[in-house]
């Protein structure tokens, strides 16, 4: 059966415990059971007080915001509590028969007892305060904690809100490029960006999403350009499956891959080839975005990059993954042309 208060249990044994060790040197010196049964009487006793003891140091604390007022104060009441103590411990002790002096009659074995209760009571003030502090500690950095996770947020949808406009304004320049000549391919295209404002509605209260809807998404947004750019434009995605559920953060990959058509792609007249591919490697997902087109412009820097696709990229996996557990870099590809890859943890 378990206890209707377990602190008090707790309270019991600890109080106990401190009185079989104070014991320990009366016991050493051959005290016996009687030393070991007078000081454990004792510690009960300020168990008792402690409870009390606890409401009078918070009302002393929040009627005394000044240290010396609050000091003053407990040196009063700490007088009280500690004679009460002293004619309780001395009055129980010499009913048991534990106590070989007259407490009444010893004035000064009386005074050191008055002493060293004195300084217990301080100890245990001490302590109340401590743990007071502490509580208060945890709950600031709980508060703390819950600001900089608003921060975060915040952060993250205004970051967000960028890509949406930019994204939303490429697409439409798109559209509007076949409309006079192709009217039929901008009406398909209008289908696929209904797809694609329908996703991230239903995507923009979610910090991350699975890597397989990410893909759906993308997948939408690449029509748009197939339609554009016809056979000038191809784009293999090549996902393992063990990765395919791993979570993202949702709108990763389309900046990536628009700026790989925009920059990479779409200035030359041949046209060129995306390749997307993700894969697992040890507890993360590695994900790569490589294009074969022109390259990045002689002396690039990504730390320096003013485009919104990298520029925001960086900020929210810097965002969302802090202390280093996600990577991003945009490098020169070995066969030409440029490579993105992004490091996230697996989950």
């Amino acid at each position: 059966m378990k206890p209707r208060n377990p602190r008090t249990l707790v309270a019991i044994l600890a109080w106990t415990a401190a009185g079989g060790v104070f014991a320990l040197p009366y016991i050493l010196r051959g005290g016996g059971v009687d030393a070991l049964l007078s000081v454990t009487i004792n510690c009960w006793l300020w168990g008792l007080l402690t409870p009390l003891i606890r409401i009078l140091h918070g009302r002393l604390a929040a009627a005394f915001r000044r240290p010396l007022p609050l000091l003053a104060a407990h040196a009063v009441c700490g007088l009280a509590l500690t004679a009460l103590y002293v004619a309780t411990a001395a009055a129980v002790e010499s009913r048991l028969g534990l106590l070989a002096w007259n407490p009444w009659a010893e004035p000064l074995g009386l005074l050191d007892w008055f002493y060293w209760a004195m300084l217990v009571y301080c100890v245990i003030i001490g302590a109340l305060t401590g743990l007071t502090y502490y509580r208060r500690a945890l709950v600031d950095e709980l508060q703390i904690e819950r600001l900089k996770r608003g921060f975060v947020e915040a952060q993250l949808n205004t970051l967000r809100t960028q890509l949406d406009p930019h994204f939303l304004f490429n697409a439409l320049n798109g559209i509007s490029a076949c409309v006079e000549h192709e009217p039929r391919v901008a009406r398909r295209m209008i289908e696929h960006l209904g797809d694609l404002l329908r996703f991230t509605l239903d995507t923009r209260n979610r910090r991350e999403v699975s890597l397989a809807d990410e893909l759906e998404f993308l997948d939408h947004y690449v029509e748009l350009h197939r339609m554009r750019f016809a056979e000038r434009l191809a784009v293999t995605v090549s996902v393992m499956p063990d990765v395919a559920h791993a979570r993202v953060p949702s709108l990763l990959l389309q900046p990536l891959v628009e700026n790989a058509i925009r920059h990479g792609i779409s200035v030359r007249a041949s046209g060129g080839s995306v390749t997307v591919s993700a894969r697992r490697v040890g507890d993360q997902v590695e994900i790569r975005v490589v294009d074969d087109g022109v390259g990045l412009p002689p002396g690039w820097k990504m730390d320096a990059a003013q485009g919104l696709g990298v520029k925001v990229t960086r900020e929210r996996l810097a965002a969302m993954y802090p202390s280093g557990a996600s990577t991003f870099a945009v490098a020169p590809h070995a066969g030409g042309g440029t490579e993105a890859k992004i490091v996230l943890p697996l989950t």
